[in-house]
């Protein structure tokens, strides 16, 4: 697959362009400022910012080309438009919170847990260099489990993506705890993207869980 990734020296797309080479694909990868020519791909990958993101989408899903975007910080209003977008051009588009497999795993244990839990808070830890908070993957897990739960936000030098989510009842806690120790946690889950992307709806598809 020739795959376009934005953000090619950014944390994360240094990585995915090393290591979907390696796995196979063709990769181009561009920085802003710099000319967009998606002659020949197939498919874009975007880690970039929130104020990028859209504008990068706009211009893939209009030549056909679709998009799995990691960049968190998306409200409600931008995921409508990348949908409506996406089912005006009849390409897919598709946006995760996070592309661990561990922490989408942790997102769907919390969200079992939560119904025999009366209380519950979340605690996400991040590097200090993150723009958003809270996080996607909190935001994510809280709305998984009913929506009212208390996030607290950690940014700070030498952490990368940790999360713990912390129930508590009668004589009981319960803590389900994720981290991110290398930013290569990510590939599995954008591998597992690029491979069922085409054979998704049109339109939006959120979660890395709607793929497992």
């Amino acid at each position: 697959m020739r795959v376009l990734i934005f953000g090619r020296e950014g944390k994360v797309g240094a990585v995915l362009m090393q290591a979907l080479a390696a796995a196979g694909h063709d990769v181009r990868g561009l920085e802003a400022g710099e000319p967009l020519d998606l002659e020949g791909i197939d498919a874009a990958v975007d880690f970039t910012t929130p104020t990028a993101v859209l504008g990068n989408a706009t211009a893939t899903l209009a030549a056909g080309v679709p998009c799995v975007i990691g960049t968190t910080g998306l409200g409600d209003d931008d995921l409508a438009e990348l949908d409506r977008q996406a089912r005006e051009t009849t390409t897919q588009c598709f946006v995760a919170a996070n592309f661990a497999l561990g922490a989408v795993l942790m997102m769907r244990f919390a969200a079992e847990a939560s119904r025999s839990f009366p209380r519950a808070e979340i605690i996400e830890l991040h590097a200090d260099t993150k723009l958003d908070a809270p996080s996607g993957t909190a935001k994510a897990t809280a709305a998984g489990m009913g929506g009212d739960v208390t996030i607290h936000s950690v940014r700070l030098p030498g952490l990368i993506a940790h999360q713990e989510v912390i129930l508590g009842g009668l004589g009981e806690t319960l803590t389900i705890r994720h981290d991110t120790t290398s930013r290569e946690a990510f590939v599995p889950g954008v591998l597992l993207a690029l491979d069922r992307v085409r054979g998704l709806p049109h339109g939006l598809t959120v979660g890395l869980d709607a793929l497992l």
